[in-house]
């Protein structure tokens, strides 16, 4: 897979905005990530690929390559928008299929005449997606002159992780891949944005996580499979993926030192503390990305056509059409609508500001259309609860299911009444409307929904909440130099808004003078009484109110010990619109 998520906030990056639409005359959130399709083929026939191997077909109908009319009108049509909504930075994805079929050079003269064409003021950072099997010594050299990132998708790191990711008459990609991979890390390591892996679970989540950390990469994405309630992904029982991600947690969490940026991770550590932060698959910044294919058509991001032939379409080309028109467009109109777009259950749910109701693709259903919950609800609320009890460890929260003090619980409409004792609400706020979306979009393990206060407004995050780490290592993906935390491609420095600082390595960490959180933890799970251990996220409520939380989290029992030290700050995306967007760099086909 290929694709195209990302991104993080730039440094200088605008103020950080309220996930939802526009008032005033700018109207929509403008796009900041630009997804261009170099090449719509690949040298690869991964078998799980939803572009190819999906419902929808409509590569097949489009140039091999993109010309370089379609090429020089894309990069006006960026240099527009970024005019028009005076961006200070924006991230170009150059994408695929495999976009070094393109070769080197012409990917170098694209992310050269953008830069040459936007304002001096707006900053671009370029990122390549590719599978690294066609990466050379003198090709990157050419990407790395011409300031292009290098994100490299890859199922684990050995030849059995990628068994799967074959050629076209079934060789394994993994020998060339390893050779691409060891050669970014080993003579590039400026230009390696990091690793993009699509989780199996029928590898050892560990093993699969440590093989990876010896391709050295500064950032990792980890991206669910593309499924649905139609077409529900590969081995969905239980809550068979959220497990895999908790196992995957509790090995970067106790490190007690940042082996890696997980853009997951740290996102959901973030929107816990009641920080803004962007990704697509969780919370509620509004969706800032946009595709244009190689002949020009504007269309949203690939991870729609895992639902249907045509999702992804717009009617729109960079010829005939600016990107304002496609900020119009119904489809990308309710991406950045927020929670109003959402089903209702998902709007009842006290995980409604962490979770956002998931990827958008995992949420359709044929005959529904978008507005569900995701395929991958259980799987969420079991991973978003286990980071919340070992957040609540770290912090010293109170003990037993008490609720959060100084502070709301989780910005999200109050469900079923003050429940902070610990004990699941049942009834409406549970369940959700019968109507609210298909008969089995709440799955029957996903646990009860709350048993918590819920609150109405989203806390500040001060200085003492989490804080930026002056190291800025990179995300897998699409975005490049000075990105905070989303997605395949992430790098460099915290947005400003993400106020005070620490050092890369191991930093004091623990509550502050502020409320602590109060979590209860995951379903299943004991308490936690002890000091809490090291790990990667530095946390410590925000002196602003926190956004803990709190009972909200079924089960009882929070932690009661202080956080220990030595754990190193995360630095989330300061604006919920990351300049690098937030979209899944795992959208193509690489």
């Amino acid at each position: 897979m290929g694709g195209a998520e990302v991104s993080e906030q730039a440094k200088g990056g605008p103020a950080p905005v309220v996930p939802g639409r526009r008032s005033g005359p700018e109207g929509p959130f403008p796009f900041r990530q630009f997804i261009v399709k170099m090449h719509g083929r690949c040298n690869l026939a991964c078998t799980y690929c939803y572009l190819y191997e999906g419902p929808d077909s409509s590569w097949r109908e489009r140039p091999a390559a993109a010309s370089a009319a379609v090429l020089e009108r894309t990069a006006h049509r960026i240099a527009e928008h970024a005019a028009r909504h005076a961006l200070r930075d924006l991230a170009l994805v150059l994408h695929g299929g495999e976009p070094l079929l393109a070769g080197a050079g012409p990917l170098a003269a694209v992310a050269g005449r953008v830069r040459e064409l936007v304002s001096s003021g707006c900053q671009v950072h370029a990122t390549v997606q590719t599978n690294a099997t066609l990466l050379t010594a003198e090709r990157l050299a050419v990407l790395a002159d011409a300031g292009i990132r290098v994100g490299i998708s890859l199922d684990g790191g050995t030849a059995a992780h990628n068994r799967r990711r074959v050629d076209h008459v079934g060789r394994p990609s993994w020998p060339a891949a390893a050779r691409g991979a060891r050669l970014v890390a080993e003579r590039f390591p400026e230009a390696y944005a990091g690793l993009l892996t699509v989780v199996d679970p029928t590898l050892d989540p560990v093993e699969t996580y440590e093989s990876l950390l010896g391709l050295r990469p500064p950032a990792l994405d980890l991206l669910l499979p593309h499924g649905n309630w139609s077409a529900p992904p590969p081995g969905r029982t239980g809550v068979r993926y959220g497990d895999w991600l908790c196992a995957v947690f509790d090995r970067w969490w106790a490190a007690g030192r940042r082996e890696v940026r997980v853009r997951l991770f740290e996102e959901c550590v973030a929107l816990l503390l009641g920080m803004p932060a962007a990704t697509e698959a969780l919370g509620l910044a509004p969706f800032d990305a946009v595709v244009v294919e190689t002949d020009g058509s504007i269309e949203q991001v690939d991870s729609l056509k895992s639902a249907y032939p045509g999702a992804a379409r717009t009617g729109l080309d960079v010829f005939r059409h600016t990107f304002d028109e496609a900020l119009r467009h119904p489809g990308v109109a309710a991406r950045q609508a927020g929670a109003a777009s959402l089903a209702d259950q998902c709007r009842a749910c006290p995980l409604l500001r962490v979770c956002g109701g998931g990827h958008y693709a995992h949420r359709y259903r044929a005959g529904h259309g978008f507005r569900n919950p995701s395929v991958y609800c259980a799987d969420l609320q079991r991973f978003i609860r286990h980071v919340a009890s070992r957040l609540a460890a770290a912090t010293g929260g109170p003990a037993s299911g008490g609720p959060a003090l100084g502070g709301p619980a989780l910005d999200g409409p109050a469900v079923g009444g003050p429940a902070g004792n610990g004990q699941p609400v049942t009834g409406p706020a549970a369940a959700g409307p019968p109507d609210a979306g298909p008969p089995d979009a709440d799955p029957p393990d996903a646990g009860p929904s709350v048993a918590g206060p819920a609150v109405g407004r989203q806390p500040a995050a001060g200085p003492s909440a989490t804080r930026p780490s002056s190291a800025g290592a990179t995300s897998a993906g699409a975005t490049s130099g000075h990105r905070s935390a989303t997605g395949p491609s992430v790098t460099g420095t915290p947005s400003p808004s993400a106020t005070g600082s620490a050092q890369a390595g191991p930093t004091a960490a623990g509550p502050t003078s502020a409320a602590p959180i109060a979590v209860g933890p995951a379903p299943g799970e004991p308490a936690v009484t002890g000091a809490a251990s090291a790990g990667p996220a530095a946390v410590g409520a925000a002196s602003a109110g926190t956004g803990a939380v709190g009972a909200a989290l079924a089960g009882a029992g929070g932690s009661a010990g202080p956080g220990s030290g030595g754990v190193v700050a995360v630095w989330p995306v300061a604006n919920g619109s990351g300049a690098a967007g937030t979209v899944p760099i795992g959208e193509g086909a690489t």
